[in-house]
């Protein structure tokens, strides 16, 4: 069964993911502190490095098992808002982005795609998560979809009930402020089985995986 999975979805202890002012100094608007526990190396699987496995790493590594393609908000490819500048903007991570699969980016603003040599393509959508989806399904090749975030996509998708699986790693930090992944969602846990393990870094990983449809 192709299914649409979010990874990795790092949240404070106060339901906030991200920060409010994403800018080229601070990517993720000031909520970096979320990240003080998360191994990159480990996205494309546990062969990454000659660490100890460990829950965190196991956890983390799931990101890249079995995914054909991502939709992502604007705000994860850059700070830019409204027209695009013409100033060579790739996105955050250079010449080699890590997704090694089509990426569909969420934008009123549509552009030329982009694409690197490592497989990884933009795609550039003005779209619903409906009809986006259908383009990332279409570009899988029978793998799943990642819903690659910011929270403010990532809780568009669950609205929509398009998810099957979100990974939450619940970070003991208190931000105070920022962009919620919770708000206008009560009543989720009713669509999910959800287990929870805890690892002895404080990180603490939901797993929820969404019950058969009616």
């Amino acid at each position: 069964m192709v299914r649409t999975r979010v990874h990795n979805l790092l949240v404070s202890s106060d339901g906030y993911a991200a920060g409010d002012h994403v800018t080229l100094e601070k990517p993720i608007g000031g909520a970096e502190a979320l990240f003080g526990k998360f191994d990159g190396r480990v996205i494309h699987g546990i062969h990454g490095t000659e660490d100890p496995v460990t829950v965190d790493r196991a956890m983390f590594s799931m990101w890249g098992q079995g995914i054909g393609a991502e939709i992502m908000g604007r705000r994860k490819f850059g700070p830019q808002s409204g027209e695009w500048p013409d100033d060579g903007w790739q996105g955050w991570w250079g010449d080699e982005p890590p997704f090694l699969t089509p990426v569909f980016i969420l934008t009123h603003f549509p552009r030329k795609t982009l694409e690197f040599a490592n497989g990884t393509s933009f795609h550039f959508v003005d779209a619903s998560p409906e009809e986006a989806l259908r383009l990332a399904q279409d570009a899988a090749g029978g793998l799943d979809v990642r819903i690659g975030g910011g929270p403010s996509t990532v809780s568009e998708f669950l609205q929509a009930d398009l998810i099957d699986f979100l990974h939450v790693a619940i970070v003991p930090i208190v931000l105070g402020a920022g962009v919620r992944i919770w708000d206008d969602l009560a009543g989720l846990e009713d669509r999910f089985s959800v287990e929870s393990v805890s690892s002895p870094s404080g990180l603490t990983h939901q797993l929820w995986n969404r019950k058969e449809r009616a």
